[in-house]
C-alpha cells in the first residue's frame, strides 16, 4: 500500500472567484521572490475576456468556458520613485475591467511595537526607525476591489513564506483597498 499523501495544491481553495483570483496573484508574486516592487493588475471577467479578446485568452491559456471566474491581467511596471496614492490617482479602467488588484511589500510592526512609535519623527526617520525594529515583520498584501464594491486581501509573512499560511479577508488593508476602488470613480 502506498502511504505518500495526495499532492496538495499550491493555492488554497476558495469560496469566492475574488478570493481565488486575490491567492492567484498571490501565488504568482511569491513565485517571483521577494523585494520586487509593487505590481497592479486588471482583473477581467474570464468568459467575457474568452469572447472578446479570443487571442489574448489564447495567449493566457484560458481554455474553455467553465464557472464564473476573474482574470488577473498584470499591467506595465508602476512608474520608479511614484508614490502609489499619486500614481493611482492617474489610472482609469475601461469598463472592460471588472476590477483590479496590487500587490505591495511592506514592514509591518505587532501593536505592541506600534505603541513604542516616537511621537513627531519626519517621514524617513520613522522608515528608518521601522525598518530597525527588532520585531519588524516584512509582509507581501495583495488587495483586489471590484467595481460593485467587493474587497478581498491577502497577507503573507516573509517568515512563513508558505501558501498555507497566508492570510485571506476583505478589511485586512482598507487604505490599499480604498485607494484601488478610487481608481474605479468617475
Amino acid at each position: 500500500m502506498d502511504n505518500t499523501p495526495p499532492d496538495v495544491p499550491e493555492t488554497p481553495s476558495a469560496a469566492t472567484a475574488l478570493t481565488r483570483a486575490v491567492l492567484e496573484i498571490d501565488e504568482y508574486a511569491a513565485g517571483l521572490g521577494w523585494d520586487r516592487p509593487a505590481q497592479l493588475f486588471a482583473l477581467v471577467d474570464t468568459d467575457r475576456l474568452r469572447t472578446e479578446e479570443p487571442g489574448l485568452a489564447e495567449q493566457l491559456e484560458l481554455g474553455g468556458s467553465g464557472s464564473s471566474s476573474l482574470t488577473p491581467v498584470e499591467q506595465d511596471e508602476l512608474p520608479a520613485g511614484a508614490p502609489l496614492d499619486e500614481f493611482l490617482a492617474t489610472i482609469a479602467w475601461p469598463d472592460a475591467v471588472a476590477g483590479c488588484a496590487m500587490t505591495v511589500e511592506r514592514l509591518m510592526l505587532p501593536p505592541a511595537a506600534e505603541a513604542t512609535l516616537p511621537d513627531g519623527v519626519p517621514g524617513p526617520e520613522l522608515t528608518r526607525w521601522v525598518a530597525e525594529h527588532p520585531e519588524r515583520q516584512e509582509v507581501r498584501m495583495t488587495v483586489a476591489v471590484l467595481r460593485d464594491g467587493r474587497r478581498e486581501s491577502a497577507v503573507r509573512l516573509r517568515e512563513k513564506d508558505t501558501a498555507t499560511e497566508v492570510l485571506t479577508g476583505p478589511d485586512l488593508v482598507p487604505g490599499l483597498a480604498d485607494a484601488l476602488a478610487a481608481t474605479f470613480e468617475e
